[in-house]
């Protein structure tokens, strides 16, 4: 068992997460998440956010799993577990 395949599946969810979140940011509203952050986070709508940006995360883990490589798609579940206790802190 690699622990660095784990980090990696972990590093791999978090950017898809935050990649995920740009896109609808950019896509769907007038928001920039690096120029509006604070807006974002004063709306109360950061954690939505986030969590719609997970939904990357979803596709990441399949893509992972076809490949044989199930101890990134652990790190995958284990950033986008991270991620829903950031939300439910926020």
């Amino acid at each position: 068992m690699k622990k660095t395949d784990l980090l990696i599946g972990l590093i791999i969810g978090l950017i898809s997460a935050f990649v995920g979140s740009y896109l609808f940011l950019k896509t769907q509203t007038e928001y920039d998440l690096i120029e509006d952050f604070s807006i974002i986070k004063n709306e109360g709508i950061l954690g939505k956010v986030m969590a719609l940006g997970a939904v990357l995360n979803i596709i990441m883990f399949f893509i992972l799993l076809k490949k044989n490589k199930e101890l990134m798609a652990r790190g995958v579940v284990m950033a986008t577990i991270i991620l829903a206790l950031t939300t439910l802190f926020l």
